[in-house]
C-alpha cells in the first residue's frame, strides 16, 4: 500500500503519528509524510519521504490574527482554533497537498485529528482515511466549528468533509471525561513516548534526591515563563532537568545554571528514566508520555488544548493542575512538593500506565489498517 501521513507542522501533532508510520513501513508499505517543509529535519531523521506543503505555524497564526483578530494559541476558542486548522491552513496548503497526492496516488491517508489537509486529500483521491486522536477528547463544539469552517473550502473544490473509517485513539478510556462515548470506528492505539534515531540522551545517575523534569514542549517553552518556576523550584531538595525546546538557549534562562541540567530537543523516551514528577504545560504528547511510565504531573497550561489535559489529569487525579491565574512560582513549587509527598498521585498515574500498556500497539493497528 501507498500511505500518506498528514499532520499539522507542529511537533506535538506530528510526533504521535510516527510510531504507527514506522509500523506501517516495517510491514512493507510505502509511507510518505505530508506537512510543511519546516519540519523536514524530523521527517528526514525517520527516513520518510516528505511532500512539503504549506507554511509553518508562525505564518498561519499571523494570518489568523490579521483576518479575524483572534489568537488561537493564547485564546483557544472553537472559532479561533477552527480558523487556524480548518480555515487558514487549508487555504494556504491545499493546492500543494493536492498536487502531491496526484503524484503519490495514496491508497490510504492517516491524519492527526486537527489536520484538515489529510481529509481533503482523502476526499479528492476517494481513498479511506484513519484519524489519530491524541489526548482526551475536546468538547463537541470544537469539532462542530472545525467542520463548519472546512466545509465551504471542500465544497469549493467539489468535495465534502467525510468521516474516517477508523478513529485511532491514543488516550486510555480511564483518562476520558465521564460523559465520553466511543466515536464511530473507535480503535485504541497505545501511545508511545517519542523516540528518535541514534543513541538516547545519557541520563545522569540519580543523586538520591527526587528528580523533576520541567518541559514546556517546543512551542510554549518561553524562558520568561520557565525561569521564575525554575528559581522557585531551587527551594526544594530536588534535582532538576529542563528541556530547551527548539529555539531557546541555556543562557536565555535567568537561573543558577549549577542547579539545573538543561537538555536540547531530545525524544521524550530518553528523558523519563528516573523522573519522579513532570512539571509541564500539558501538551498531549508530554502528558501521555509521563503517564505511560506512571509518572505524576504538575500542569500549568499555557494555551491550545492543554487545558483539556490539565483538567483530566487533575480529575483522575494523577497530578495537580494550576490555571494561569493561579500558577505563581510559589504555587507551582508547592504543587510539586505535594505530588512528591503524597503517594496517591503516583498510584493514580501507575493505574493509567497499566491501562496504556494494555492498549494495542502500533504493529497491531497497522495490520488492522491493511486489512481495511
Amino acid at each position: 500500500m501507498k500511505i500518506i501521513i498528514s499532520a499539522t507542522p507542529l511537533h506535538g501533532h506530528l510526533l504521535p503519528l510516527l510510531p504507527l508510520a514506522r509500523a506501517l513501513r516495517d510491514r512493507g508499505n510505502e509511507v510518505a509524510v505530508l506537512t510543511s517543509g519546516g519540519v523536514r529535519s524530523v521527517v528526514d531523521s525517520e527516513g520518510f519521504r516528505l511532500f512539503p506543503a504549506g507554511p509553518m505555524p508562525d505564518v498561519l497564526l499571523a494570518e489568523v490574527r490579521a483576518r479575524t483578530g483572534m489568537d488561537p494559541a493564547a485564546n483557544p476558542t472553537p472559532a479561533s482554533v477552527a480558523e487556524f486548522f480548518a480555515g487558514v491552513r487549508v487555504d494556504r496548503t491545499a493546492d500543494e497537498a493536492l498536487a502531491a497526492a496526484r503524484e503519490f496516488a495514496p491508497d490510504l491517508v492517516v491524519r492527526e485529528i486537527s489536520d484538515y489537509v489529510g481529509p481533503l486529500v482523502a476526499a479528492a483521491r476517494d481513498v479511506p482515511m484513519a484519524t489519530l486522536a491524541y489526548g482526551p477528547a475536546r468538547p463537541p463544539a470544537f469539532w462542530a466549528a472545525f467542520h463548519a469552517t472546512a466545509g465551504p473550502r471542500f465544497a469549493a473544490r467539489g468535495l465534502s468533509v467525510r468521516p474516517g473509517s477508523w478513529h485511532l485513539d491514543t488516550c486510555p478510556p480511564s483518562l476520558q471525561a465521564d460523559d465520553w462515548r466511543q466515536p464511530e470506528g473507535w480503535q485504541p492505539l497505545r501511545p508511545e513516548p517519542h523516540r528518535g534515531p541514534g543513541a538516547p540522551w545519557p541520563v545522569p545517575e540519580k543523586s538520591g534526591r527526587p528528580r523533576v523534569l520541567v518541559t514546556f514542549g517546543t512551542y510554549f517553552n518561553v524562558p520568561e515563563v520557565v525561569s521564575p518556576l525554575l528559581r522557585q523550584l531551587f527551594t526544594l531538595d530536588v534535582d532538576i532537568v529542563a528541556t530547551l525546546g527548539l529555539l531557546a538557549e541555556p543562557q536565555r534562562f535567568d537561573v543558577d545554571h549549577g542547579r539545573v541540567i538543561f537538555v536540547p530537543f531530545t525524544p521524550m523516551a530518553g528523558l523519563l528514566d528516573g523522573i519522579d514528577v513532570v512539571l509541564t504545560h500539558g501538551g498531549a504528547g508530554s502528558t501521555l508520555a509521563a503517564l505511560s511510565r506512571g509518572i505524576p504531573l504538575v500542569i500549568t497550561p499555557q494555551g491550545a488544548d492543554q487545558f483539556v489535559q490539565a483538567e483530566r489529569v487533575a480529575a483522575v487525579p494523577a497530578g495537580i493542575a494550576l490555571p494561569p491565574a493561579e500558577a505563581t512560582p510559589q504555587a507551582v513549587t508547592a504543587a510539586v512538593r505535594t505530588v512528591l509527598d503524597e503517594l496517591s498521585y503516583r498510584e493514580a498515574a501507575a493505574a493509567i500506565a497499566k491501562d496504556i500498556a494494555s492498549m494495542p500497539g502500533p504493529a497491531e493497528v497497522a495490520a488492522l489498517l491493511e486489512r481495511g
